[in-house]
């Protein structure tokens, strides 16, 4: 990637994380895009993300080897008086502080967003939470998935032996969270540079979980109305159906279908796209009369077995450079593991290398033009930083040995 200028779009900004586990994806997010984020964790064993999950890269839990990147550690224990001194003296120099814990536990310490703001209004405290701050759940324990169950996003199923368990592809709740509160955060920083006045954020994984799937749940609100006033697609003969995305399944112009060598999806909705489609494989006999702009054929049994054939004759590959050279909308369906050998992701996404992060990373999917995000340091180990980051905050070697008999810090 030579000839690009690299740069830090957040460089000056000053984050302290205190969080645990995915909380912290959202200091991992600042840190991507420039900002120096110094994480305080816990003398000896650290962050328990460290030792959560699987699989484990050399001893480390990969969560830890993405989450921990660009972070400088710094180890003090907050129940020590002095270790919660520090603590504040590093968040009162900060612009930024993610709190990532079950709400309250940082209040009971006097180290709470409202300690702290009051002594630095300008500071942005940005709390990340289960289900947040106030509500009839704030103080329910959690983990991930019950975000994602909460809000209507978990399938029921059966084991063989008829017990229920319960299906998540991909934990929207902990994983959306990183991104609404970094763009939260950002938000309420450039109010607090024009203004000098900061903010306290309140941001739930749970209420996150539910927003990403806003048509789902807004659908089902909608059909509460009476049939006359809200109805399905009128190009479809405006029979509801299921709220969402959740209809595909009788679909024919917009469908999966299998490939000679895989699965693509299917998108020619649109009659132009479908008109192209059909010339594309010689088959204009399958357009019809045109006058429907925008179709999913639903239920058209006979059309979907005249696709599931024409679709067998190509690779995956060759439909998506069909699609690219007549214009119409075709997707190899990938699983997480074939993803990394699609030729758009190897463009798009250069892995952050085992070499230097300790496991091959995704990372932060942002591109500019011209330049290129500066790549964020590997995860640290806990308290790497510490003396680094307490020097720096004025503490000087007598008081670090001094602290450092005294238990306060690694």
């Amino acid at each position: 990637m030579t000839g690009f200028v690299q740069t830090r779009l957040l460089d000056g900004l000053r984050v302290v994380e205190i969080a645990l586990f995915e909380a912290g994806g959202v200091g991992t997010v600042l840190a991507d895009l420039g900002a120096d984020v110094v994480k305080i964790e816990r003398p000896g064993t650290g962050d328990p993300v460290r030792t959560a999950g699987w699989p484990f890269v050399e001893g480390v839990s990969l969560m830890h080897h993405h989450l921990g990147r660009g972070k400088r550690s710094v180890a003090l224990d907050l129940a020590h008086p002095d270790g919660a001194a520090l603590a504040t003296r590093l968040m009162l120099g900060a612009d930024v502080v993610v709190e990532g814990m079950r709400p309250g536990a940082l209040d009971r310490r006097g180290l709470g967003a409202a300690a702290l703001r009051a002594r630095r209004p300008e500071l942005v405290w940005c709390t990340v939470s289960g289900y947040g701050t106030t509500g009839p759940y704030a103080r329910l324990a959690a983990h991930g998935l019950a975000f994602d169950a909460w809000a209507g996003l978990m399938t029921v199923t059966q084991t063989p032996e008829g017990h229920p368990s319960g299906s998540v592809r991909v934990p929207l709740g902990t994983r959306v969270t990183p991104l609404l509160a970094a763009t939260s955060v950002l938000a309420a920083v450039l109010r607090a540079r024009t203004s000098g006045a900061g903010a306290t954020l309140d941001i739930a994984e749970a209420d996150a979980a539910m927003a990403v799937d806003w048509l789902t749940v807004e659908g089902h609100r909608a059909h509460e109305r009476p049939e006359s006033e809200v109805t399905g697609n009128p190009n479809d003969g405006g029979a509801r159906r299921e709220p969402g995305t959740a209809g595909i399944g009788e679909s024919v112009r917009y469908q999966v279908y299998r490939s000679r060598d895989g699965h693509v999806l299917f998108m020619a909705t649109e009659q132009k796209f479908w008109v192209n489609f059909c010339t594309a494989v010689g088959r204009p006999d399958l357009t019809g009369d045109g006058a429907t702009a925008t179709s999913h054929a639903i239920g058209d049994h006979a059309l979907r077995r005249e696709l599931a054939g024409l679709f067998t004759q190509r690779s995956t590959v060759d439909w998506v450079a069909l699609g690219l050279a007549e214009n119409f909308p075709v997707a190899p369906v990938n699983d997480p593991r074939s993803l990394a050998d699609d030729p758009h992701f190897r463009h798009r996404n250069p892995w952050l290398p085992a070499a230097e992060y300790g496991a091959d990373l995704v990372g932060l999917p942002v591109h500019l033009v011209g330049e290129r995000l500066a790549p964020p340091a590997p995860a640290p180990a806990v308290g790497q930083h510490t003396d680094e980051v307490l020097r720096a905050a004025g503490v000087s070697d007598e008081d670090l040995h001094r602290l450092r008999a005294a238990g306060a810090l690694a």
